[in-house]
């Protein structure tokens, strides 16, 4: 089974890549969609947050954005942050990995924000970057609610920077180009992994 990594800095439009992925009919772990899960009233980290960031947690769960307040612009505070919810993460895709193992499917996709950041790439047999012009990128993030100049620039500097990743990657998926020029860029991709994987399994007959 072929794990390929996406990935990509703020406001490059890997949501967008991830959503035409999965119209292609692959299994994609969604990091992002399961710390919403940990956050909800009864999600495994909300008593967690609950004890150290008391002030961040309500009847429906854990605020995001007074977490996010916490958190940015205070190393000690994110570490605390995220010593709960990445091993809890880490335990939910490594699930989902082996969920699709079993089920003998033969691509899987892990959609993580800070792939690079938390060494989950080497966990990956290839790794797509999803990549924009900086001044598209920095429209985009200032377009979202409750975002501020000073929040992008903090987000930004606890990930790894993106011509860097770019670098690393084995595919780049540029977004600035157009959604149409996106998800044909992805389905030549997919199709050559599928060949390739096929090609190879044939191989060990």
């Amino acid at each position: 089974m072929l794990i390929i990594g996406i990935t990509g800095s703020i406001a490059m439009g890997k949501s967008t890549a991830a959503s035409m992925l999965s119209k292609l009919n692959i299994p994609i772990h969604d990091a992002d969609k399961t710390v919403h899960q940990l956050f909800r009233k009864n999600g495994g980290a909300y008593n967690s947050i609950a004890k150290i960031f008391p002030e961040t947690v309500g009847k429906n769960g854990v605020d995001r954005i007074r977490l996010g307040r916490e958190v940015f612009g205070n190393p000690d505070r994110l570490a605390q942050l995220e010593n709960i919810v990445h091993p809890l993460v880490s335990n939910a895709r490594d699930k989902f990995i082996q969920g699709h193992r079993r089920r003998k499917s033969k691509l899987v996709i892990l959609d993580v924000p800070l792939l690079y950041e938390t060494g989950g790439d080497k966990g990956c047999d290839k790794v797509m970057v999803v990549s924009a012009p900086a001044f598209l990128q920095k429209q985009r993030a200032l377009s979202r609610p409750n975002m501020s100049l000073k929040k992008f620039s903090d987000i930004l500097s606890h990930q790894i920077p993106n011509r860097e990743k770019c670098k690393r990657a084995d595919y780049v998926i540029q977004t600035g180009l157009g959604k149409a020029y996106t998800y044909c860029v992805l389905k030549r991709i997919i199709y050559k992994l599928r060949t390739k994987k096929a090609y190879e399994a044939d191989l060990e007959k």
